[in-house]
């Protein structure tokens, strides 16, 4: 076997050994070729021809590769619950590469690869074709609306004579401006001299140090100056250098179709204004029902009914509020639409199942789902099903997995790729987690009507409240072929959309509120649902993280968000991060804890408050973490009434302090936001403190849990016991809110 994948597999961060690379050279500069080849494979060449546009006479000249170590898809070694088949087989298998010759401007050039296995046989791939492109001036490839920036002079087109590839711009950026927004970013809320990028990502742990995310917009606030923002409106990945290479500029790059054109809105004003000119082209959130912010518990290792209810039941027996539970262990682990030990008969079309369609055994994990959907409303409590939006292919699917598989390519409901063979075959999965995976294109309304409905029995039978809309961030590729005949490089990033947004249609079209829950999204995910900050481990970094991934997320419009408390993967939380990262949870738009799953390992790994008083024997934790709770609970008609009024004025809920304080340097610090009108939060972010310094903006504000009246514009250092967290109202904060806190 012989490989050779130009664009390799899509991984926008690693380039992996048998693609070539750069995809598009440079006129100059030469392009790295490589193979991936099984062990028999003994030597690897690669013939490569040069064709002048000018019809010259073509050149040929054949080189010899060489081995390398190889990579696959970004990862070296198998790790956490996302542990490669792929990265095993890359083990098993040669890699060669080699160096093209100086590539010039003006020629096309064809290349392929020889292979000589150890019986002598030789082995040859098919042509394939590049040009090398330059960057040249070109004024009018951004087209903008609103008070343009660009700077003259700096547009220029990446294009290699057939077509061009990218567009660059740059913008001013003057002294004392900073530059934010970017959508849910965790390594800073200020992003002045760095680079960074936007594509939709599966960052597993460790956000903020690898800087990257599930949930990125190409759009930025520039605070400190005049006040002004934009938007690179395009679904293509976007880079931005941020001042880091000339602190005078912000420099755009972005990935274009091949008219070359590319469209940026420039926004003038305050933060808010900013936010609304862009909320107003891509959509904004809708008001979802008060119970979303109620008190959210979930657990991996909760996979039967009876642990279910158990939860729920210490939840009662300890006096803890719950507002909803999320299963993500409930289905088949095949079908994602069946409850594991449901008896049915196989809809062999793929069409969807009623409930009278299923039968569930007495001693199984879910004897009756229904039964406990009702139970869990008759005590104030939603229910939510665990989603991925793949269908399974390792192993082998059989029953319903394989009518479902054999329905979407019937159905012609799968996202494409590139046969080797000419036209194209189901896309299947490059990503670590489910490899293999064939992926239905739920940015089509056919397809996502028919993915949907199969789980529509869930919602208007079993009476599912909504959806954790996991895993969005599988589509790699710019050659990825969707229904709508688009390529991967436009439509991958908008597919998280577009999953979120199909389940919301399910639950709405069957009388309920949209309400998913999502890790991965984009520009356009602001009108979907919910969010929560994706999977970290119980450290006091992931708690900072997170902090700045909530208020980016905010600044760039998203409305309900919320994290893991405390984090949700690795050993448990000590007792003190776990109380501070409630408490600072008590004032974010979503409150919910989850955990990971262990393989029911002991001690426990769950994060609720019994299991972490019990791990770390201290007994502060229930009856603190139960106070939190039942403040959250006094909170909610504030945190609703602050809800819609960011509906309606764009102002958001949980709020980056420059929103209120663009001048002032400190307010991009991420260590503090207002929650709606009234409410100043300071988190306590590192242990062992027992007070904690608070950088109050000017004015007067009010400590609400002592009364007391204190003078902003400094810093003060404020009492922080392990109960609570510093809390500020404005001075015209309503009696009765600040009554809440006493």
């Amino acid at each position: 076997m012989i490989r050779h994948r130009p664009s390799g597999s899509g991984h926008p961060y690693s380039v992996d050994t048998e693609q070539r690379w750069p995809v598009v050279p440079e006129a100059g500069g030469s392009a790295t070729l490589g193979v991936r080849a099984d062990a028999s494979v003994e030597g690897v060449t690669v013939e490569l021809v040069r064709t002048p546009d000018d019809g010259g006479a073509a050149e040929r000249v054949e080189l010899p590769l060489v081995r390398v170590a190889t990579t696959s898809r970004g990862r070296v070694s198998d790790g956490g619950h996302l542990a490669s088949a792929q990265a095993r087989l890359a083990r098993a298998v040669g890699g060669w590469q080699v160096d093209s010759p100086e590539l010039t401007a003006g020629a096309g050039y064809r290349y392929r690869f020889t292979a000589r296995h150890a019986d002598g046989r030789l082995e040859r791939t098919r042509w394939f074709d590049v040009r090398a492109a330059v960057w040249r001036p070109a004024a009018d490839a951004v087209v903008t609306s609103g008070d343009s920036r660009v700077v003259p002079g700096s547009v220029r087109v990446f294009d290699d004579g057939a077509r061009i590839h990218r567009v660059r711009f740059s913008l001013r950026l003057a002294q004392g401006e900073r530059v934010t927004g970017f959508g849910e970013r965790y390594d800073a809320l200020d992003h002045t001299g760095t680079e960074l990028d936007s594509v939709v990502f599966e960052q597993y742990k460790s956000q903020g140090a690898e800087r990257k995310t599930y949930l990125p917009m190409p759009f930025a606030h520039v605070v400190g100056g005049s006040g002004w923002g934009f938007h690179v409106d395009t679904s293509r990945r976007v880079w931005f250098d941020l001042g880091a290479t000339d602190p005078g500029l912000i420099q755009v790059e972005a990935q274009t179709g091949p008219d070359g054109a590319l469209a940026v809105r420039f926004f003038d004003g305050d933060p808010t204004a900013v936010l609304r000119g862009f909320l107003d082209g891509v959509g904004r959130a809708e008001e979802l029902p008060d119970w979303v912010f109620r008190l959210w518990a979930s657990g991996n290792e909760w996979n039967t009914q009876a642990e279910v209810m158990r939860q729920m039941d210490l939840h009662r027996e300890h006096d803890i509020p719950v507002g909803s539970v999320v299963i993500e262990a409930w289905s088949d682990e095949s079908t994602f639409t069946a409850f594991r030990d449901a008896r049915y008969a196989v809809s062999e079309d793929g069409g969807p199942h009623r409930l009278a369609d299923f039968e569930f055994p007495a001693d199984g994990a879910w004897p009756d789902p229904k039964g406990m959907t009702d139970e869990l409303h008759a005590r104030d409590i939603k229910l939510h099903l665990w989603q991925i939006p793949l269908i399974k292919m390792r192993p082998h699917p059989t029953g319903q997995a394989a009518a479902d598989a054999s329905g979407a390519v019937r159905e012609g409901v799968l996202i494409a790729e590139p046969s080797p063979g000419g036209g194209t075959r189901p896309y299947r999965n490059r990503g670590w987690w489910f490899p293999l995976a064939l992926m239905p294109d739920l940015t089509d309304e056919r397809a996502a009507g028919w993915w949907t409905e199969k789980r529509r029995y869930l919602v208007e039978e079993v009476g599912v409240d909504g959806f954790k809309t996991d895993g969005g961030e599988h589509a790699w590729g710019d050659e990825l072929v969707y229904l709508d005949g688009r390529r991967g490089d436009e439509k991958n990033n908008t597919f998280p959309v577009a999953y979120a947004a199909a389940y919301g249609e399910l639950l709405r079209s069957s009388g309920k509120a949209p309400v998913t829950f999502s890790r991965a999204g984009f520009t356009g995910s602001q009108a979907h649902g919910a969010f929560w900050a994706g999977d970290e481990n119980s450290t006091w970094d992931a708690f900072r993280w997170s902090v700045d991934a909530g208020l980016s997320a905010a600044a760039s419009g998203i409305v309900y968000w919320g994290w893991d408390i405390a984090g949700f993967s690795g050993d448990i939380p000590d007792a003190e991060l776990y109380l501070r990262a409630t408490a600072a949870s008590v004032f974010m738009p979503i409150m919910q804890y989850h955990s990971e799953f262990n393989h029911h390992r002991t001690p426990s790994r769950d994060r609720t408050p019994w299991n972490i008083a019990e791990r770390t024997g201290d007994e502060q934790v229930i009856p603190v973490f139960r106070e939190l709770v039942r403040l959250r609970e006094r909170l909610i008609p504030y945190l609703s009434a602050s809800a819609a009024e960011t509906v309606r004025t764009d102002r958001p809920l949980m709020r980056p302090l420059f929103f209120d304080h663009p001048a002032d340097s400190a307010s991009l610090s991420g260590t503090s936001w207002m929650l709606g009108r009234h409410l100043l939060v300071v988190p306590v972010l590192e242990p062992g403190a027992r007070t904690w310094p608070v950088t109050l903006p000017a004015g007067e504000w009010i400590d609400v849990w002592t009364g007391e009246k204190v003078v902003g514009g400094r810093t003060v250092e404020v009492e922080a016991p392990l109960a609570r967290i510093p809390v500020f109202a404005t001075p015209d904060a309503p009696a009765e809110l600040l009554a809440l806190f006493r």
